[in-house]
């Protein structure tokens, strides 16, 4: 034999050439092959076994490198390659060298499968089972069995024929897993083990019954004595195989090693026998072995073996269901150990699969495996989650999940917080995962980690509040599907796109019900006081408030509101889905038992945000015809807390009514369930015949009565479910149905939601014919209580004035709801006003302050029907205090806009108000004012009064009424003296507005229209009694307190008021005096001058409009006796100064000059215009009784400091009135006494720089932006400038700017004076009204009379 050529020389030459072959090509010299030499070798047994190696080397190469050349040499005769394949068969039964018999085997396989020939596989096997059965032993077949285990696992073909053909060989195979030899056993295993995982367990599929349950039982009587690697790792291979095969699980779980099943092969030695019954272990017939050695391997140190008995066990729980033994066994308990002890990905994975299955049997929770291994599970799972295969933590996940879902809640796996702060931790790490999948086991765990059982004590609110938190944050993370998002997966793969979206859905889905968990568990601590408190909190942590169920409460619901409706509603927009909606209205159902006192808000929101058409729009589409109950079933259960919310919202007060209450929860409950129909079906059900009627609250009747309420209540959150028009015809089709039907009638509820309806949408509908309102009619007057039906609506105000026949009835009473419904509301208003004009005096108020907008209502429903007026003012009078007062309020704001009204509203109310006060007057004869004998009359009498003042503001000065003093206006003021007369002086409530009224009669009236009324008042002893009372007391008032705030205050500011009136018009009209009023000028000027800082500003006014008055008539008057003191005209005998300045004197005057000098610098628009009159008028009685005095006055050093002062307060100072008017009377009284202002010694007012300044203000803001008084004060100054000789005399330019002012100031007055006088010449200071023409400032002469 050659180094090369495989071939022996010494039996090569009688061989034929055919057998020979050269590899590669001929010239190249190739490997020479000669196929009879190698089988002459084998079947020698004179060659060496190195030849033979060497040979079977060569051959290996040859079937290697050049595949083919042998099948060509032996198919010129079959019988050499059986030949062949005899020798190496016989070659792996009698060589005893283990490399040799491995090479041995790689050729037969090498060999067989280059001939790919069926008849050579059977061959073989034949071969083999004929070695079997001429041996009395299988001692050496070790090597035939690892061949044939090699060939099956290389011919998958080989392992159909021999379980199917080859049946005493199988057997063979059995028995030898007899012998004792765990080497023969592993070999023989081998076969087995490839068997039946070849061809994916096809050939196991035809294996005989008989030989693989044999096979199963001896498998489990060899793995229970087996020690060697090899064979407990073909052992462990082949079970995990078999255990895959439900039928061999049957039979390995019933199987015992002490049976013999295997019938003994009359071949095999009488010795094997005789080992098989020494080693057969005696076992109980009860008792199960494999799960026994399952847990062996368990326990064993080897990786492999400790997955391959996991997937083991779980293979048999899902083929078996017999999860008992296993559970006897204390397999969890040993696998909640590899949980804690391993970090293999494979091995977590395969015990957490083996572990869910076995939860499913009770006897796991049972025997507390739960309890043992719930902490090695949550610390595993923490490792788990920082694997990059998010497999196993998502299986972690699944276990964790079904122990929570499954644990019995008597046994509590989490008794202290420490452990549910440990879980909860690992469950917000699933949450935060990477991956979706994940996520969404994590939140089904944490669902079932949120049940009552499950929590420690106390009950940890913060970290379930830190989950909920960590869910609702992933939403961001959603692809949630939106029309771009839609656009955008058109290119992307469809399955990738489904596959996304799924996930999506699905984590939403598992986080809807953990988030449904989490408020069901609120609502079960809340019933549980031990619980909701938190008794065994320690008390350091007390003050917690973030780990409290309040804040758990708060944290559901702001997730909801911000994150989870959105979402829900996105995902829901194109394609509803029914469960991901049913547990969504779930949850917002479970919101209104958690957090009561924040609902009315949230339902208030929902409600406007069309979540009262949403739920009905999912019922209609997804739950007709009994589809998705349980979304029925939440929708209604969401609708009926909303409903019942909204309705306690609309009218708190129907709480009340238990029965409405009830009527309206029991029309929801019955009727909303079979309410599956879409929106535009409800008019045909408005509108069907109702037919028998079986149940109260059943039936189409009941139906109809639901829709109506629904319709209000979505209404009124300004969601249309129908359109205007079809409501309003349905409701009307409705009453006339339920009238005609006359068995019963409309429920209170239903009629008010009814009454609400036809309000809100009259607008858009037709008029009511006479049928239809007769029907109205008839069914408002069935309801005994119409305030019952009331809802604070305008609609409803307007609805009820449109009709006659319904303002007649309800008209009064319909307005007293709205002002007592209206108060209610503007309560919070006032004590915000009342905070915020803290401090501020009641002279500072503004008097166009805006109403609010429910008077604006009640405005446009007088601007619609006056007649409501009427009935106002019949309130006034007729009706308790408290209801006038807000009627009186509106007929004010009504009376104060009248120029949006018809022009003669004030006559409305006169003969109206003139007889409430003559209806007063006779009820009050003899019992006095004050003390009539109901006290409704009393309590009227004020706000009339009051009202009579309102008309007199709002009446324009142009208005006819006050052309003449008589008729209704006469008669009033006749009344109302007489009334004035007759009240008690502490009656200021009624006092005040009285002679208020009196005052602007005076006032407001032309001189020449007033003599009748200034002869009234002045012949009325009462009246000047009552003055003189006020004025008397004026010293023991509180004047520092605001008129609003003090009465008496304002009583005396009236009174000073009145006086001045009486005073200038005595004297006018020279009236006749009958009692006189004594008044201290002493005591005036003295507070004038040093109780001005504290003393009302409004009150100082009156002071300075007395005075002036006074001051006009020369401190002489028939109406006023003025008494004095030596603080003002020193001591007796007079001087001949204060005796022709008396009663004032020269120090009075002095006086007087100093307190006016320092009220013109008060910032106050009516007591700087009253100071300069009143210092006007004092210069005028000073030039005309003491012309000295006079110019003491008007030259003094301050006069020039004023001046100052005004004009540097700004343009708007400067362009003041009374500043300009301030300094025309400096100059014009100067000038009286000289020719020349410096002669005096008067440096009070130069033309450079004060005068310049006015001038340049003028001719900067332009002169049509001053006023009529400011024009004409202006041009006042300027001529009395042109008139006088200054020094330095003016110049040419400064001359010229003078006369062009002065032409465009005559033509401004001139256009004004055509123009028709605004409105507004009465303010309002509080209870006070001030006519503003008393205080225009003058601009004429000082000569005693009133030039205005």
């Amino acid at each position: 034999m050659s180094s090369t050529d495989i071939v022996f020389d010494k039996f090569h030459f009688r061989h034929d050439p055919k057998w020979s072959g050269r590899l590669g090509p001929a010239e190249g010299g190739g490997l020479l092959l000669c196929v009879a030499c190698v089988i002459e070798m084998m079947e020698s047994e004179d060659i060496a076994l190195v030849r033979k190696s060497f040979a079977l080397f060569g051959i290996s190469g040859v079937l290697k490198c050049s595949p083919g050349v042998l099948r060509e040499l032996f198919r010129q005769d079959n019988t050499f390659s059986l030949r062949f394949t005899t020798s190496l068969l016989g070659m792996l039964h009698t060589t005893e060298d283990q490399a040799t018999q491995e090479k041995v085997d790689q050729v037969l396989v090498q060999l067989l499968l280059e001939l790919q020939s069926e008849p050579s596989y059977r061959f073989v096997l034949d071969e083999i089972h004929k070695q079997l059965n001429d041996q009395l032993c299988v001692k050496g077949f070790l090597p035939t069995f690892n061949f044939l285990g090699n060939l099956v696992k290389a011919v998958p073909n080989v392992a159909h024929s021999l379980v199917t053909q080859y049946g005493p060989l199988l057997e063979h195979l059995c028995s030898a897993l007899l012998y004792p030899d765990e080497a023969l056993k592993a070999s023989v295993l081998y076969v087995w083990l490839k068997l039946f995982g070849t061809a994916g367990g096809s050939a196991a599929q035809s294996l005989p019954v008989a030989i693989r349950d044999r096979v199963c039982v001896l498998l489990l009587q060899t793995l229970a004595k087996a020690s060697s690697p090899q064979l407990i790792k073909n052992s462990v291979g082949l079970l995990w195989l078999l255990v895959q095969l439900p039928e061999a699980v049957s039979v390995l779980m019933n199987g015992n090693t002490d049976q013999t099943v295997c019938h003994e092969n009359q071949n095999i030695h009488t010795d094997d026998e005789q080992i098989l019954g020494q080693n057969q272990e005696q076992q109980s017939p009860d008792q199960c072995p494999l799960p026994l050695m399952l847990k062996k391997l368990l326990m064993s140190g080897d990786e492999m073996l400790q997955v391959t008995s996991a997937r083991c066990i779980a293979s048999v729980l899902v083929h078996s269901q017999c999860s008992a033994p296993f559970i006897k066994a204390d397999i969890p308990e040993f696998l909640f150990d590899r949980l804690a002890s391993s970090h293999s990905e494979v091995l977590l994975w395969s015990a957490y699969s083996c572990l869910v299955l076995l939860t499913e049997d009770p006897l796991f929770f049972s025997q507390c495996h739960s309890v043992y291994g719930i902490e090695s599970l949550v610390r595993s799972l923490k490792e788990a989650l920082q694997l990059t295969n998010l497999e196993v933590p998502k299986q972690g996940l699944l276990l964790l999940t079904e122990i929570l879902e499954r644990q019995p809640p008597s046994e509590r796996l989490f008794p202290s917080g420490s452990g549910f702060e440990a879980v909860s931790e690992a469950v917000l790490g699933g949450v935060s995962s990477s991956c979706l999948l994940v996520a969404t086991q994590a939140a089904n765990a944490a669902s079932a980690l949120f049940r009552l059982n499950h929590q420690s004590r106390p009950v940890q609110y913060g970290k379930i509040e830190g989950l909920i938190e960590a869910i609702t944050n992933r939403f961001s993370e959603l692809p949630l599907p939106s029309p771009a998002h839609r656009r955008s997966s058109r290119s992307l793969k469809k399955s990738d796109a489904s596959s996304q979206a799924s996930r999506s859905e699905g984590f939403l889905l598992r986080s809807l019900v953990c988030f449904q968990a989490a408020c069901r568990l609120a609502v079960e601590c809340s019933l549980e006081p031990v619980l909701k408190e938190n008794t065994f909190t320690a008390p350091s942590k007390h003050s917690h408030a973030q780990d409290s169920l309040e804040s758990l409460c708060q944290c559901l619901l702001r997730c909801c509101d911000s994150v989870w409706i959105p979402t829900v509603i996105r995902v829901c927009e194109y394609a509803p889905n029914a469960q991901i909606l049913q547990h969504f209205y779930s949850i917002l159902f479970s919101q209104f038992t958690l957090l009561p006192s924040f609902m009315p808000v949230f339902a208030n929101k929902l409600a406007s945000s069309g979540f009262y058409r949403l739920p009905l729009e999912h019922k209609g589409l997804l739950c007709a015809g009994n589809r998705h109950p349980y979304l029925n079933m939440s929708c209604c259960g969401f609708l009926q807390k909303l409903s019942m919310c909204l309705l306690f919202q609309s009218d708190p007060a129907s709480g009340s009514c238990q029965h409405d209450v009830e009527e309206v929860e029991n029309l929801l409950l019955y009727n909303l369930p079979s309410l599956c129909c879409r929106l535009s079906d409800w008019p045909s059900l408005l509108c069907e015949a109702p037919g028998l009627q079986l149940c109260e609250y059943k039936g189409p009747r009941a139906t109809q009565y639901c829709l109506v309420i629904m319709l209000h209540l979505a209404l009124e959150q300004g969601d249309r479910l129908l359109p205007d028009p079809t409501v309003f015809s349905s409701v009307v089709w409705l009453l006339h149905s339920v009238q005609a039907q006359s068995s019963s009638a409309l429920p209170r509820s239903v009629l008010r939601s009814a009454l609400y309806l036809l309000a809100v949408t009259q607008d858009k509908s037709p008029n009511l014919d006479g049928a239809s309102l007769n029907c109205i009619s008839k069914t408002l007057s069935s309801c005994q209580s119409f305030p019952s039906l009331y809802i604070h609506h305008p609609a409803l105000l307007h609805f009820i004035w449109r009709y006659p026949e319904l303002e007649e009835k309800y008209g009064a009473l319909v307005l007293e709801l709205w002002l007592t419904k209206q108060a209610q509301h503007r309560d919070a208003e006032q004590t915000t006003a009342a905070v915020q004009e803290e401090g501020e005096s009641p002279a500072d108020e503004r008097p166009d302050q805006q109403p609010d907008t429910e008077t604006v209502e009640l405005l446009t429903l007088i601007e619609k029907w006056p007649s409501v007026m009427l009935t106002l003012l019949n309130m006034v009078c007729t009706r308790e205090a408290v209801l006038a007062g807000r009627a009186l309020a509106v007929l004010e704001v009504v009376l104060r806009g009248q120029r949006d009204y018809e022009a003669d509203l004030c006559a409305h109310l006169r003969p109206a108000l003139l007889q409430a006060l003559q209806r007063l007057s006779v009820e009050n004869m003899g019992h006095g004012l004050g003390q009539g004998h109901t006290a409704q009359a009393v309590n009227s009498l004020p706000l009339v009064l009051k009202l009579l003042c309102a008309t007199q503001a709002s009446d324009p000065p142009s208005s006819s009424s006050y052309s003449k003093m008589d008729g209704v206006h006469f008669k009033l003021l006749y009344h109302v003296s007489n009334i004035a007369g007759r009240l008690k002086p502490t009656d200021t409530g009624s006092l005040l507005p009285a002679l208020s009224y009196l005052y602007c009669c005076l006032s407001l009236s032309p001189a020449h229209c007033t003599d009748r009324a200034v002869s009234v008042l002045l012949s009325n002893s009462g009246l000047m009694d009552q003055l003189q009372t006020v004025s008397s007391s004026s010293s023991s008032s509180a004047p520092s307190l605001s008129p609003s705030a003090c009465p008496p205050s304002a009583l005396l500011c009236c009174s000073h008021l009145l006086l001045s009136s009486l005073i200038t018009l005595q004297r006018v009209h020279s009236a006749q005096v009958q009692k006189s009023i004594s008044w201290s000028l002493d005591t005036a000027v003295q507070r004038l001058l040093f109780q001005k800082r504290n003393t009302d500003n409004l009150l100082l006014v009156s002071y300075l409009r007395l005075l002036q008055a006074l001051l006009d008539a020369d401190l002489v008057s028939a109406v006023v006796r003025l008494s004095t003191g030596p603080g003002l005209v020193g001591p007796r005998p007079l001087g001949v100064e204060d005796g022709a300045l008396y009663p004032l004197g020269s120090r009075g005057a002095q006086c007087l000059s100093t307190a006016l000098s320092g009220l013109l610098l008060q910032k106050h628009e009516l007591l700087l215009r009253a100071s300069v009159n009143c210092l006007s008028s004092l210069l005028g009685f000073l030039q005309r009784k003491s012309p000295t005095a006079e110019k003491y006055v008007a030259c003094q050093p301050w006069s020039r400091f004023l001046v100052y002062c005004l004009l540097s307060s700004g343009e708007s100072s400067r362009l003041h009135p009374a500043t300009l008017r301030l300094i025309t009377i400096v100059r014009g009284f100067t000038h009286t006494h000289s020719n020349q202002l410096l002669q005096h010694g008067s440096t009070s007012v130069l033309w450079e720089p004060d005068l310049l300044q006015v001038m340049e203000a003028v001719e900067r803001r332009g002169r049509e932006v001053l006023g009529e008084e400011a024009a004409q004060a202006l041009r006042l100054l300027l001529s009395q400038i042109q008139s006088l000789a200054l020094q330095p005399p003016l110049t040419e330019e400064q001359k010229q700017r003078a006369r062009a002012a002065i032409e465009s100031l005559c033509l401004q007055t001139q256009s004004e004076s055509c123009s028709p006088s605004p409105p507004g010449n009465v303010l309002r200071v509080g209870d006070v009204s001030i006519c503003l023409s008393d205080f225009t400032v003058k601009a004429g002469s000082c000569s005693g009379k009133l030039t205005l």
